[in-house]
């Protein structure tokens, strides 16, 4: 009896006893497979990984959503506050995602949003489908982007101090390197918004405006087509 009354057996045995039971509990949710069946499950995050632990999506809300992810290495995103999913590549860095979010302040305004994008390796969004809301004002659109070849990487902390400290000499500093290096440039977008109705504008790769086709708020359609200095060179209706 004094063996069974020792603090170190009972200790022991007690810890044999929560193990069974974890087992027992865990083995009630699983099968052969491995695979976990529950009919609710609330969570903040959910980080889908492969097998080796590399990092491919990220479903999260607006407290835990991640930086800019690069080769698993997480980097401060001062703009980025929202919940939504985000998708990484074999490489464990980010290549697109989904946020969105709305509410209605205590002054009775509309703010509301949804983005869904996919980048170029390395760099920033080729193709982005956007809709937001701000009071009255909406807007909705399409675009498609051209990147630079260079990593974004080597753009990141001169951007991130200019986010962090919107000064002119960081902003200088943002504009040199943009100008030695090229920037995004948008060659299409389809949108809509009340001042200028329904818009198609195709651009050249300098970022031009080419060819515009457009349906006025007032319902009387326009097509133009433009010189690289903007001039419209053909109209229709003339």
């Amino acid at each position: 009896m004094s063996f069974l009354a020792n603090q170190r057996f009972l200790a022991i045995y007690s810890g044999v006893l929560t193990l069974v039971f974890l087992i027992t509990v865990l083995s009630g949710f699983t099968g052969s497979s491995g695979r976990l069946h529950l009919k609710e499950l609330d969570v903040e995050r959910i980080n889908v990984v492969e097998p080796d632990g590399t990092l491919r999506m990220t479903i999260s809300d607006r407290s835990l959503f991640p930086g800019f992810i690069v080769k698993g290495k997480e980097f401060p995103h001062p703009g980025r506050s929202a919940a939504g999913m985000l998708f990484f590549n074999d490489e464990g860095t980010e290549n697109g995602g989904l946020i969105f979010g709305g509410e209605k302040g205590k002054d009775g305004k509309i703010s509301n949003y949804g983005h869904l994008s996919f980048d170029q390796y390395m760099q920033d969004q080729t193709v982005v489908l956007e809709g937001d809301q701000e009071g009255a004002d909406y807007n909705k659109h399409l675009e498609i982007n051209d990147q630079p070849l260079y990593p974004i990487t080597d753009a990141l902390g001169i951007a991130e101090r200019y986010e962090a400290d919107p000064t002119p000499e960081n902003k200088a500093a943002l504009e040199k390197f943009v100008s030695a290096h090229g920037g995004q440039t948008q060659r299409l977008f389809l949108g809509e918004d009340p001042k200028e109705g329904l818009t198609l504008n195709m651009k050249d790769d300098k970022g031009r405006s080419r060819i515009v086709l457009r349906v006025q708020p007032d319902g009387r359609p326009v097509l133009e087509f433009l010189d690289a200095d903007g001039r419209i060179v053909s109209q229709l209706p003339k």
